[in-house]
């Protein structure tokens, strides 16, 4: 039986990887870092609160899944924006590797690129180099296109861009087939089946993530 904790699990994909282990017979226990309990809870889940920012993480955990992320918008500026999506997400590996944890799981972005003149972009790309710095022996790196499912909060933009995709999906064939929207539980399958099998760094591209939640169907 494995034991599972995850960060950012009351948001779209967090959610989601919540409600997927809870169903896992494979998995017994589900350790939750919140600032506030998920609506979601089970049998399976222990929340552990983070106070003032603080937390600890508790031994004998197989994997580790980091679900942060916000947006410009929400943050109010691009230093509490980097404060989540770069330092609190650096912050939680660190402290995944200090407890014994070498199997960890992030939701990083398409188009992410340390180089890139996007803030957004490239505050993910740094975060995902700071990540393989950390050395586990399994890294898994998602990078969703536009996500598919339905938020607590509500995102304008993204909002526009489902419209849009509902509109013109048709179109998304070819180069531009990494750029189709995917549903969260594809996502949340897939860095499953990926943080449980293999050796080293994978960085998985929007494209690709379908088959990795089938090959979770496939084994369950």
């Amino acid at each position: 039986m494995k034991a599972s904790i995850i960060i950012g699990s009351t948001g779209l994909i967090g959610s989601k990887l919540h409600e997927i282990l809870s169903n896992n017979p494979n998995h017994a226990k589900l350790h939750l870092v919140s600032r506030r309990a998920p609506s979601n809870l089970t049998e399976k889940s222990v929340l552990i609160p983070i106070e003032n920012g603080i937390y600890s993480i508790p031994s004998e955990i197989n994997y580790a899944f980091c679900c942060l992320g916000t947006t410009m918008r929400k943050a109010g500026s691009r230093e509490a924006f980097r404060k989540v999506d770069f330092d609190m997400v650096v912050d939680f590996a660190q402290k995944a590797k200090t407890a014994g944890i070498e199997r960890f799981a992030v939701v990083s972005s398409i188009g992410a690129n340390p180089k890139s003149k996007n803030f957004y972009l490239k505050t993910k790309g740094q975060v995902e180099e700071e990540l393989k710095k950390i050395g586990f022996a399994r890294l898994v790196i998602v990078r969703p296109s536009l996500l598919l499912g339905k938020r607590n909060e509500r995102r304008i933009a993204e909002d526009i861009g489902k419209v849009l995709y509902s509109i013109f999906s048709i179109l998304f064939i070819g180069p531009l087939k990494k750029y189709k929207g995917i549903k969260d539980e594809d996502v949340a399958k897939a860095m499953i089946a990926l943080v449980e099998q293999g050796q080293g760094t994978i960085i998985a591209e929007s494209n690709t993530l379908n088959l990795y939640s089938k090959e979770y169907d496939a084994k369950r």
